[in-house]
């Protein structure tokens, strides 16, 4: 088993591992085993522990790994990517900070257009409006579907969005991105930016939402396959 590729995938803000269901689904349709597609469930509730999370996840796998990220979960495996055998980065609608930087400093810098959708509670947790998820995060989603999505949200720590990246993994690994040209909560500008920045391999922008791994499985299991093609003997 060893010399078949593993692909691991990092959720972001608002969604657990569940969010990559139409992902897996795909990429198992395409021939991958299912032993060997891994979804982390992070805690979210600080860089640190979510990355310590999915290096857990990343050891547990014996060869290689591409890593896949949406969201903030690009911040993760900006991360943990360093890792010996990860083989290629992808970010799918995600942050891809520098050393350094952090989720919430990137958005401060150029806010999306449902920026202030996103509340606070008592707690300290961080909530999407229920009756604004839908535009906000999923306007390519059916309404039923945003809804599922919208009460089954996974808020982050307020203070996560606040932790920088140590050093980032893109600076030493192969990396691809795709920009979701429609999307509501990382501003489009910003993830072409950090697109650039990083010199992936390969761009791909979709006239998607943030949800676009949900809403374009089929272009995002293109994407990860061609990481893995690349970067995989």
């Amino acid at each position: 088993m060893a010399d078949k590729p593993s692909i691991v995938l990092v959720h972001g803000f608002w969604g657990g591992a569940a969010h990559w269901s139409r992902v897996v689904v795909e990429l198992h349709r395409r021939g991958h085993e299912l032993l060997h597609l891994h979804a982390v469930e992070n805690p979210l509730t600080s860089l640190a522990d979510d990355a310590e999370r999915t290096r857990k996840m990343v050891c547990q796998v014996e060869g290689p790994v591409v890593l896949v990220g949406h969201s903030y979960g690009g911040a993760v495996i900006t991360e943990t990517g360093d890792l010996p055998n990860v083989t290629a980065l992808v970010y799918v609608a995600a942050f891809a900070p520098d050393a350094g930087e952090s989720p919430g400093q990137l958005t401060q810098e150029r806010p999306p257009a449902a920026f202030y959708d996103i509340v606070p509670d008592s707690d300290g947790y961080l909530w999407i409006k229920p009756d604004s998820f839908h535009g906000s995060f999923a306007q390519d989603l059916s309404v039923e579907e945003a809804q599922a999505m919208a009460v089954t949200q996974k808020a982050p720590l307020d203070s996560t969005f606040g932790d920088a990246v140590t050093v980032p993994a893109w600076r030493v690994k192969p990396s691809y991105y795709q920009v979701s040209t429609e999307d509501r909560m990382i501003h489009p500008d910003s993830q072409r930016r950090m697109a650039a920045r990083i010199n992936p391999r390969k761009t791909v922008e979709l006239d998607a939402s943030h949800a676009s791994l949900a809403s374009r499985p089929v272009e995002i299991c293109d994407l990860i396959e061609l990481a893995v093609r690349e970067t995989i003997d």
